[in-house]
């Protein structure tokens, strides 16, 4: 059996090549040729030349033609095609050293598209995501580099402390207990670049069907300890709900918001959990009762390593909800928040498509 996959028409363009600018060059040379060669024969017939002599003039006479049609094709095919092809290659050169401000202007005058157009388009495109892409690699090695330097210039300092003489057990109780702290959020910053990066090369998930009210149950109950410390109250008002899904991946979900909510209360909050179904969504919502965020914080809270509240920042690195955010995309999902300076953060995903069934 032979499969023929047929490329769909690219609706930005909207204009073809303009085959009567060139159908008019090429005739207009012919024109010339046959002109000319009506004229030469008449006056060789009054003259009654010699026949030989007729074909050497003849001779030369198309050799001279066809140096302008094939002049004339050319200028069409260097306009049409291999200027603005000798354009790209050269941006093309520029990218490859590491220049992202290339851009190819268009070459049409009068706003229309045609294949080459597109195509233009396609390239400065293609430079702006590479430009991107760029950006965030080196953002992300700064602050991968700036997270990692900071513990472990507590590391090597409390360890230098430690060394001293005449330094109190309490003292010494205080130190050990930052170092491991240090360590222990090194080991998290590594672990969660690591999860990060496998995240964002994953494209297919294993679907299983499970209780999303029971694995945010399990979630939950592990943190109950961090909820205790800090004598949060709990409301849970949760559907039974199944879901068709990847477990593994929406439990790194529920952890980092429930985590995220435990971190920004404070002593004696609030944390609320809802699970609810609406037709063929369903929606969960982590609400808190902590410090909140101003809008520009709401609108840059998934980016990696951003952090709203820099008060909180010796508690993560600010990749938890960059992790949350690739796992609701791989899953198909949406998330968004909701929150104001005081009032506390409301965190909703929402998961379409799946088929789900009361328990």
């Amino acid at each position: 059996m032979i499969i023929r996959y047929k490329e769909p028409k690219d609706s930005r363009i909207t204009k073809k090549r303009s085959f009567l600018k060139e159908y008019t060059i090429i005739i207009s040379v012919m024109l010339v040729c046959c002109v000319g060669a009506v004229l030469m024969f008449n006056e060789f017939m009054k003259r009654h030349t010699n026949p030989w002599v007729m074909v050497v003039d003849m001779s030369s006479y198309v050799f001279f033609m066809g140096l302008l049609v094939s002049l004339a094709t050319r200028y069409i095919m260097y306009t049409g095609f291999m200027k603005p092809l000798a354009n790209i290659g050269q941006a093309a050169r520029k990218v490859a050293g590491g220049d992202f401000t290339v851009r190819i202007h268009p070459k049409r005058k009068d706003s229309k598209k045609d294949e080459m157009e597109v195509f233009i388009d396609d390239f400065n495109k293609m430079v702006e995501e590479l430009a991107t892409i760029e950006t965030l690699k080196e953002d992300f090695i700064a602050n991968v580099s700036h997270e990692i330097k900071t513990p472990l210039a507590i590391i090597q300092s409390y360890t230098t402390m430690l060394r001293k003489d005449g330094i109190s057990n309490e003292e010494k109780e205080n130190y050990i207990q930052t170092v491991l702290n240090a360590a222990r959020r090194l080991s998290a910053l590594v672990s969660n670049v690591l999860r990060l990066n496998k995240l964002d090369s994953q494209e297919i998930i294993q679907l299983s069907s499970f209780s999303l009210s029971e694995q945010i149950r399990l979630c939950i109950l592990a943190l109950d300890e961090r909820f205790e410390e800090k004598d949060i109250e709990l409301e849970i008002d949760m559907d039974e709900v199944m879901i068709h899904s990847d477990d593994s991946l929406l439990e790194i979900v529920w952890n980092n918001l429930l985590t995220n909510a435990i971190k920004f209360t404070e002593s004696g909050g609030i944390v609320k959990v809802i699970l609810r179904t609406e037709n063929d969504t369903i929606v969960v919502s982590i609400t808190d009762s902590g410090c909140g965020m101003d809008e520009d914080t709401c609108r840059r809270i998934f980016d990696r390593f951003y952090q709203g509240d820099t008060s909180h920042s010796v508690e993560g690195n600010g990749l938890g909800l960059s992790l949350v955010k690739r796992v609701i995309d791989l899953v198909e999902g949406q998330i968004s928040v909701i929150s104001e300076e005081g009032e506390g953060s409301t965190f909703t995903v929402s998961l379409n498509g799946y088929k789900k069934e009361n328990v």
